[in-house]
């Protein structure tokens, strides 16, 4: 839905609970227990008609009996009175309800909902805990205790999970911001959470419990908004993968709903973990460490073996040790004793005292080579671990009164001789792990959230990047299986829609009879050394399955009889098979390529995904794949890429040299394309994709299709590039310009565009004559989420070079959306602005967007006139007289 009336979910000023119960151990004693003995400073009224006062708290007999409308409503009466609560608190005016009430069927659930709809009362759950709101003193849960107040929201589809982590985190010193009981998620979802939380001042860090992902779509959009602003960690659970073996496809029997959930939270910028200890890992890795500059680890230890096993771990994870530079080393030779190891980790030897501790730390903190430092004390009899603990923490201390601080992780081991240790740490927010393998995985949740917001916003360029592409062949191909029933595409015909998407494919012969098949031989031997001929039938999908495979073939005459054959074999394994014909094709002999399988499938939460990796015969068998939601870009290819082993091989070994790895990538970025651009796909392999140093050739190729109209796709849940708003215009005084929305490529025009922007353009634009120009602001312009955002970029032919953009950034409800436009300042007053404007507004208006509306400095005159003459309102701002406030209203 939206996050239309959130704030009365997560800010109210009163709240009432319907269905209050003066029973020891209910959920309506418990829940009224909660509420009023919290701390909430707002009002708490209490519904029952059986009871006058609950704990001296008076109790209405009905919603209507209320003084006033509350915010929030908390209900936990019986499943069949939940509707006609909702529609009393709607008709009263209420804007949002928790329904802790399990049971609700289908039919009441749909009640529940109907009731709501029309003033928009917002439902957490059914069947849920509550909601806990520390910092408000709002307990409106069942959970048996209150959760410290923190900077962490955790939200969670468990009621149980839910008292867990409140456990866990209380003995720890973590707190949290909101704890959310999601429940069935019939109204509010994890995206409308995600997208609330994403704007919340007050919540650092979000850490989710998921079962099941609903609207992926909005999901996937809100998840990569929040991920922007602040760290989204994760822990799925639940694994289906059952239905995978029913596909058609080996992309399909290698997909399954975890493998796609795992792809889908990656290119959110969601960091995954595993298991609970993982969570609370990165709750503490979150609450208590600093942003991470670079992934360079350094480990001090007092124990070798102690520093052998994190390094060890880190290796695991292909993690990076810090260099010990020899300035750094010489700085320790002057602080440590002969016999330290002179290497990363960095052992001071069992008999380190604090003095040598803080000597060694206040070295390292200082080192520019690292980005991280891991601390690790065995308990000996030689020297306190609580005094080296305070040596580490005066370390600390001092460096941070000199800069920022380097995050710093700890490891003490033992039991009774840290536990004091780990206190201090705790209380000087300083992580404390109980191994040094548990140390390491929680620094490597730090640094999986810098690469996934390395990652985050990349979107893919507008297609394959100076290759034709025929769609209308591409559609035709696919219309014509339809046509005559066939949902499976013929070898010929799949390769024929590869190819009108620029993507190599071994030349293929149809040949319908064994005469035809030896012509074809013939041909083809003229300039190849050898052919294949492969059976062509609608009703068998796996050739080589039933022997429908002849490699190898050196003269016409073997070609014939490898058809004879074949026809033979397939009338006896599969006598219910129609056999079309034969194809024809060369025999690609390439010693040093790799077999390579590309393809895509239907997911039932996330629809169509992206596979790539070892492919040929045994490709179910060796299950070297990774999965990736479309579209691509070549960067996000590489990533894919880069996730399966035999990416490695393809780097090059020995004498055997790396093979064209752009190539690779260009084939996914174009099947991204064509299934962003063929809603018909269904499912798709490129079995084998040979590639080597020379580039790589689809040499087999399977498509299923189906009736869009008649049986819509899974909506693509990352909205792709928007190639229909493409245009070229005509300017009267600075000619050719080609429009487009923006791509991530796009950087370094910025970059250039900026230097041709004064300072007064850039106050008009930004409010700052200065804004910091680093990777990370232009990334915000550049790298965005075609879903909630649009911006069009103005670019002079045929070199390309920026003139203009403008942009809208819409709220989540899609409701409005905040413009902006920047021309550059030699070229002001030449209708750059005006044509921009009048695009941007056209795209807004088809995509569905309420308004438009802005925030103009008075001073900026020319873009007050022009919004006029647009059709926007112009008023004056009521809290500063400095700025002005314009809107357009695009729906009539």
């Amino acid at each position: 839905m939206t996050i239309r009336n959130l704030e009365a979910l997560f800010s109210p000023a009163s709240i009432a609970l319907v269905g209050a119960s003066k029973r020891a151990g209910s959920v309506g004693h418990i829940i009224a227990s909660n509420l009023l003995g919290s701390g909430f400073s707002g009002q708490v009224w209490l519904v029952n008609p059986r009871y006058d006062a609950i704990r001296s708290a008076r109790c209405y007999a009905s919603v209507s009996a209320l003084p006033s409308a509350p915010d929030l409503a908390v209900i936990a009466t019986p499943p069949a009175t939940v509707p006609g609560v909702i529609a009393d608190l709607a008709r009263h005016g209420t804007r949002a309800a928790i329904v802790i009430t399990a049971g609700l069927g289908a039919d009441l659930r749909t009640r529940m909902l109907e009731a709501a709809r029309p003033t928009c009362l917002r439902i957490l759950g059914p069947n849920c805990i509550g909601l806990i709101l520390p910092g408000l003193g709002i307990n409106a849960s069942f959970a048996h205790t209150m959760p410290l107040k923190g900077d962490l929201a955790f939200l969670s589809q468990s009621g149980a999970l839910v008292t867990a982590v409140i456990d866990w985190a209380k003995g720890r010193g973590i707190g949290f911001s909101k704890v959310v009981s999601m429940g069935e998620m019939a109204d509010v979802d994890f995206g409308d959470t995600l997208d609330y939380l994403a704007g919340d001042p007050e919540t650092r860090a979000i850490l989710l419990y998921v079962e099941q992902v609903t609207h992926a779509a909005k999901f996937m959009s809100a998840a990569r908004r929040a991920a922007r602003a602040k760290p989204v960690i994760v822990l799925k659970s639940g694994r289906h993968e059952a239905g995978a073996k029913a596909a058609a496809s080996h992309t399909g029997a290698l997909s399954g709903s975890d493998a796609v959930y795992d792809a889908a939270f990656r290119r959110a910028g969601l960091v995954r973990v595993n298991d609970l200890d993982g969570l609370f890992e990165a709750a503490e890795m979150l609450s208590f460490t600093p942003h991470l500059a670079g992934e360079r680890l350094m480990i001090l230890t007092n124990g070798g073996g102690a520093g052998v096993l994190a390094a060890d771990r880190l290796e695991d994870y292909d993690g990076k040790l810090a260099d010990l530079t020899p300035s750094v080393r010489s700085a320790l030779d002057a602080v440590l004793p002969a016999t330290w190891s002179k290497s990363n980790p960095v052992d001071i030897i069992g008999d380190a005292g604090p003095e040598r501790y803080e000597a060694a730390m206040r070295v390292l903190l200082d080192d520019p080579a690292s980005d991280a430092i891991l601390v690790i004390n065995c308990p000996t009899a030689l020297a306190s671990s609580e005094a080296a603990a305070g040596a580490i923490l005066k370390a600390v201390t001092s460096a941070q009164e000199r800069g920022p601080r380097k995050p710093v992780l700890t490891n003490w081991l033992g039991d009774g001789a840290a536990t004091e240790s780990r206190r201090l740490f705790s209380e000087a927010r300083i992580p404390s792990f109980d191994t040094p393998t548990s140390a390491i995985d929680g620094f490597m949740q730090l640094v999986r959230h810098r690469r996934s917001q390395d990652e985050l916003m990349r979107s893919p360029p507008a297609g394959p990047q100076g290759v034709v592409v025929d769609r209308e062949q591409a559609r035709a191909v696919i219309a014509g299986a339809l046509a005559r029933g066939q949902p499976m595409l013929t070898e010929f015909e799949a390769k024929a829609v590869l190819m009108a998407y620029g993507i190599p494919v071994a030349e293929t012969v149809f040949c319908a009879d064994e005469s035809a098949v030896a012509a074809a031989a013939g041909s083809i031997l003229k300039e190849f050394r050898a052919c294949v001929v492969k059976i062509h039938s609608d009703d068998i999908s796996h050739k080589s399955d039933v022997g429908g495979v002849r490699l190898g073939l050196m003269s016409a005459s073997e070609a014939r009889e490898a058809a004879r054959s074949m026809a033979a074999e397939i009338a006896r394994v599969r006598p219910d098979a129609r056999l079309d014909g034969w194809v024809v094709e060369p025999m690609i002999e390439r010693p040093d390529a790799h077999e390579l399988i590309i393809g895509m499938s239907e997911d039932a939460t996330f629809g169509p995904t992206l596979l790539f990796g070892a492919g040929g015969t045994a490709v179910e068998v060796i299950k070297d794949t990774a999965h990736a939601l479309p579209p691509l870009d070549r960067g996000l290819a590489r990533d894919l890429m880069q996730q399966t082993h035999i990416h490695r091989l393809l780097e090059g070994y020995r004498n055997r040299p790396a093979a064209d790895l752009d190539a690779i990538a260009d084939v996914l970025v174009r099947i991204g394309t064509l299934v962003a651009e063929l809603p018909e796909l269904r499912e798709l392999d490129i079995n084998p994709l040979v590639a080597d140093d020379k580039g790589c050739i689809a040499l087999d190729a399977r498509m299923r299709v189906a009736d869009e109209a008649a049986s819509p796709r899974q909506p693509m849940a990352i909205r792709p590039y928007p190639v229909a708003w493409e245009k070229t215009v005509t300017l009267p005084k600075l000619g050719r310009i080609h429009v487009r929305p923006v791509r991530p490529e796009d950087e370094p025009i910025y970059e250039k565009f900026f230097t041709r922007v004064t300072q007064d353009d850039m106050h008009m634009r930004f409010f700052t004559a200065k804004p910091h120009r680093a990777h990370r602001f232009l990334a915000r312009l550049t790298q965005i989420d075609y879903a909630r955002e649009m911006a069009f970029v103005a670019l002079s032919e045929p070199d390309g070079e920026l003139l203009a953009s403008a942009r809208l950034v819409a709220d989540p409800d899609y409701s409005q959306g905040e413009y902006a436009v920047l021309v550059r300042s030699d070229l002001k007053g030449k209708g750059l602005g005006w044509m921009l404007m009048q695009h941007l507004i056209a795209y807004a208006r088809a995509d569905g967007l309420g308004s438009l509306y802005g925030e103009v400095l008075t001073a900026n005159t020319t873009m007050i006139d022009m919004c006029r003459a647009l059709g926007f309102t112009v008023e004056a701002d009521a809290e500063d007289p400095l700025l002005r406030r314009v809107r357009l209203p695009l729906k009539h």
